[in-house]
């Protein structure tokens, strides 16, 4: 959860999780949905399938019980060699170095590493200084110790300095460049895609969602029908969905930003008069009521457009 999340938005969403799954098994017995549910709003939803997917391995696979070998570990969906190597260091004392985004930090700036750490050359000096700092003792004080020194001391910005234990070793505190490391994501003009929300609602007020396929944005969860920004809404759903609509009402426009683009959502409400029997045999398609009692997962958009329902 915590992968490009802050603390503080994490943690009322990691208690929840755990009162829901507090057992890998009762994970991985878990309807995909359900987790998905919990996890709603949190953004990253590839984190939540792959922790189902990974869960669901582990019983399988072996007997429930949790890997300890780092290749094995790395071969789970959604573990890379950093969260790998941070679960083997913290619940085993395992020796292997990690490199999350605190920890890069803090090297960059020891060492004053040029480049932006997407880089291939630039990751390959990260993890060499991560390997060589790496001590053979006290392996779960040092890892949390150098995760903690980045996300308290040695922050993005206004480090501070005076409370860090290396500055008069830190190469960028002796040059007084330490805002300048690390180095920033080059800049790229970020796109701007437009795509039309349908709020599909029958006279009960159930509305129309459908599930996306797994991969892609929100990949896995329920939405609303989209259509193209030019598109003709009724004409739409009478060819794709085999709906009538009785009456439509634009509501106002707003963005979302993803990590490569900007989503342009333009809602539109609209009434049809009886359920669809074409989109009633679709498997992945529901009529959902706010009252309904089934755990379902969608992302924020989703979520504050049903308020406004």
């Amino acid at each position: 959860m915590l992968q490009q999340t802050q603390v503080s938005s994490v943690i009322p969403y990691y208690k929840n999780f755990l009162k829901q799954f507090p057992s890998l098994k009762r994970l991985a017995d878990a309807p995909v949905d359900a987790v998905l549910a919990c996890w709603s709003g949190l953004g990253y939803y590839a984190r939540a399938r792959n922790l189902h997917k990974a869960a669901t391995i582990i019983r399988q696979d072996y007997c429930g019980r949790f890997p300890v070998n780092i290749d094995t570990l790395e071969s789970l969906p959604g573990i890379g060699r950093s969260t790998a190597g941070a679960i083997l260091a913290l619940s085993k004392q395992s020796r292997h170095p990690i490199l999350d985004g605190n920890v890069k930090r803090v090297l960059c700036r020891y060492y004053t590493v040029a480049g932006w750490s997407g880089e291939s050359k630039v990751m390959e000096k990260l993890w060499h200084y991560a390997e060589i700092n790496t001590p053979d003792n006290n392996i779960r004080q040092y890892t949390q110790a150098i995760m903690d020194l980045g996300a308290t001391v040695c922050t993005r910005s206004q480090p501070q300095c005076s409370l860090c234990p290396f500055r008069s070793e830190c190469g960028a505190y002796r040059n007084g460049q330490v805002t300048r490391y690390p180095y920033a994501k080059p800049k790229k003009i970020m796109p701007i895609k437009k795509t039309q929300m349908l709020m599909l609602e029958d006279k009960q007020k159930n509305v129309l969602l459908l599930k996306r396929p797994d991969s892609g944005i929100w990949g896995g969860l329920w939405s609303f029908p989209e259509c193209g920004p030019d598109d003709d809404v009724i004409d739409w759903c009478q060819q794709h969905l085999g709906l009538q609509v009785e009456h439509t009402v634009t509501l106002a426009e707003f963005k979302h930003t993803f990590s490569h683009y900007q989503l342009q959502i333009t809602p539109v409400r609209l009434r049809v008069s009886a359920y669809p029997n074409r989109v009633m045999e679709v498997a992945e398609a529901i009529w959902y009521n706010k009252n309904d009692s089934r755990a379902i997962g969608y992302a924020t958009p989703i979520k504050r457009l049903l308020a406004l329902l």
